[in-house]
């Protein structure tokens, strides 16, 4: 039985704990109470008759991660979510991306957790899916590494901690490399098709000298994916972390810089929204062929798939709904208590808000926007639907960041540094304001 109606106390989404990854696209803004688990419900009846392939996402809130009955209720709750979501999908539509968030899993509640999905999804066989999972540097190591291949994973994020040393002011990783070096021997070891490791920039105690130096370290350990995201706004694994002062913007825009400098310069590609990956990556063979997607957790291969979120605050996703669990634990445990969804709100991207998507996407994953096609699929006139973007993109087509014409916008070399402003561009249907033009000049991220 799925609840009709939504929390009974009105509580929702907690957005400053980062319950949504806040480089997506998707307008948070637009998240409300009036989507419930009925939607979610017919939406994985619509799935079902498909039927469609999935992307998991379960998310296992680092604040949990603890012995005693809080994470123990917690587990029986994703338990319950898990069989319930099974229940209305069934087991025919194939698994083809899952991704574990939330930090090292503990062992036992890692092979309590594959043993279920298993047994309710249907998880593809010889590495034939992108199954992700995050680790935190300082409880992982090579037994946790090949128990998590054992388990099907075959792609692994490290968090890396970055907190001041208290003697020399600098992350205390670059005084010794060799954890982070250990855990890429570990992955190239067990044969995991990637590792990625986060690198963050902005806090006040670094300088872009200390940072050039941190970024020459990641580099020398040649990672296959270098995550790079501005503290300020860092992803969902770091929402909990204590907020530390940040950066004068003039280093943070330094900072940044260098890694679009120094990256490139050994071999690595920008594929978007602070990821570089080397040209061999999946990622970077599926941008080259125009397969590139973007979801909640990233850029993906799988963007034809329907994205199911399984977790507190979890976020899925078909076509045109977006549903969020509550944030709210008590409302969590207590709904599937009562077999009931913990659906709080969501959203229906229709009409404008969908060109807009189909539109930053597009641009983000492609580097480039086929404006014909565009318009015969929508019956618009792109220039005159996003008037203020087009006057911007005009300026940057002078400034030689774009290449601008009737039937294309591509992003050109110069214009890399700027792909997530120029997609924010498009963000206002209404006719921008005289300014529109040159905001993006005032991007932080400019010298």
């Amino acid at each position: 039985m799925f609840d009709l109606i939504h929390s009974r106390r009105g509580r929702g989404v907690q957005r400053d704990q980062g319950g949504l990854e806040p480089r997506y696209h998707v307008e948070v803004g637009q998240f409300h109470a009036g989507v419930g688990s009925l939607d979610v419900l017919r939406a994985l009846r619509a799935s079902r008759s498909k039927p469609r392939p999935l992307a998991l996402n379960l998310h296992l809130p680092g604040r949990l991660r603890i012995t005693g009955q809080p994470m123990a209720a917690y587990l029986d709750a994703l338990s319950r979510e898990i069989r319930l979501v099974a229940c209305h999908l069934g087991n025919t539509p194939r698994v083809e991306q899952f991704h574990f968030a939330g930090g090292t899993p503990d062992p036992a509640h890692l092979q309590r957790l594959m043993e279920l999905l298993r047994k309710r999804f249907n998880f593809l066989d010889h590495d034939s899916g992108d199954y992700g999972v995050e680790v935190d540097l300082p409880s992982t190591d090579w037994a946790s590494m090949g128990l998590l291949r054992e388990q099907g994973f075959n792609h692994v994020s490290i968090g890396v901690p970055d907190d001041a040393c208290a003697c020399e002011r600098a992350p205390a990783w670059r005084q010794d490399p060799a954890p982070i070096q250990s855990l890429l021997d570990a992955a190239r070891t067990f044969g995991y098709r990637s590792v990625s490791v986060d690198l963050g920039y902005g806090h006040a105690w670094q300088t872009p000298d200390s940072f050039a130096l941190k970024l020459d370290t990641l580099v020398e350990l040649e990672p296959d994916r270098v995550q790079v995201f501005d503290y300020a706004q860092p992803p969902r694994r770091y929402a909990q972390a204590p907020r530390q002062a940040a950066s004068t913007q003039r280093d943070k825009a330094r900072m940044r810089r260098l890694c679009f400098e120094r990256l490139p310069q050994a071999g690595y590609l920008h594929i978007g929204l602070g990821l570089f990956v080397r040209p061999d990556d999946d990622l970077a063979m599926a941008q080259e062929r125009g397969a590139l997607s973007r979801n909640y957790q990233g850029f993906t291969r799988h963007g034809y798939c329907d994205q199911i979120g399984l977790g507190l605050g979890a976020v899925s996703q078909f076509d045109a709904l977006h549903a969020q669990n509550t944030e709210v634990l008590g409302d969590y445990l207590e709904q599937l208590q009562h077999n009931q969804l913990a659906t709080w709100g969501g959203w229906r991207c229709e009409g404008g808000a969908q060109i807009r998507q189909q539109v930053m996407e597009r641009l983000a994953c492609d580097l480039e926007l086929d404006v014909r096609a565009v318009e015969q699929r929508h019956g618009l006139v792109l220039r005159q639907f996003f008037p203020g973007a087009w006057r911007a993109l005009e300026a940057m087509s002078s400034a030689g960041l774009v290449e601008l014409s009737e039937d294309f916008i591509s992003i050109l070399p110069a214009g890399r540094l700027e792909v997530d402003a120029i997609c924010q561009l498009f963000e206002h249907l209404a006719p921008a304001g005289p300014a529109a033009g040159s905001d993006w000049l005032d991007h932080d991220a400019r010298p």
